[in-house]
């Protein structure tokens, strides 16, 4: 992996090439609406199939939609903190770090690497879903909508935190819950959906 290890200082409006080489650099950018479109259709068609192809109730499936829409801000909190933000410890560890993220706080505002690249994005999805279905059978096909829509829905919110000045609506509290992770302290607020799992274990603040 031809990797370019340089780390800049940060540029809140800049960007950089990531990898050496240009196919490598290009996949590792995406428009956000192309990520976004495929957890969506991929959701509703999930979810289709789970009202017209499984022995699930209706109820049911309303409350495995609710539950992977749940579990997903969880893994949101999760990975954010325990994987983004990993303790650079090693050589391997500090370039997988920026690879992951690390470049994102230097160039917070490249709206091209604001969600993971649909490649590698779909690869990990159908690992997951795999892996859901292993556990939990054809209820897998009413959870993982739930799921998706999760990651849609972040994605939205993490580009329009990025993207546009403070909103005038609901979403300017997500904004500026984002905002003081990014520019206050990066040891907070690791939700970007929802700040649940951040009061949950004491990781919140309205201040940074």
């Amino acid at each position: 992996m031809s990797v370019n290890a340089e780390k800049p200082r940060s540029n809140h409006s800049g960007t950089q090439s990531l990898f050496k080489n240009p196919i490598l650099e290009a996949l590792s950018r995406t428009h956000i609406a192309v990520p976004i479109s495929i957890y969506l259709i991929s959701s509703a068609g999930l979810g289709w199939y789970a009202f017209t192809h499984t022995a699930l109730q209706k109820g049911m499936i309303g409350g495995l939609l609710v539950s992977g829409l749940i579990v997903f801000t969880l893994v949101e909190y999760a990975t954010h903190r325990g994987i983004f933000h990993m303790e650079p410890t090693t050589t391997l560890k500090s370039r997988l770090q920026y690879i992951f993220h690390g470049i994102h706080h230097d160039f917070p505002k490249d709206q091209t690497r604001l969600a993971m690249p649909p490649a590698l994005a779909i690869l990990i999805g159908l690992a997951l879903f795999s892996i859901t279905f292993m556990g939990l059978g054809e209820a897998a096909y009413a959870f993982f909508p739930g799921f998706l829509s999760g990651y849609a829905g972040y994605l939205f919110v993490h580009f329009i935190v990025h993207a546009y000045k403070p909103p005038r609506n609901v979403f300017k509290w997500l904004w500026i819950n984002h905002a003081i992770h990014h520019y206050k302290n990066d040891t907070l607020n690791y939700g970007v959906s929802s700040p649940l799992w951040d009061y949950i274990f004491k990781t919140y603040s309205s201040k940074g």
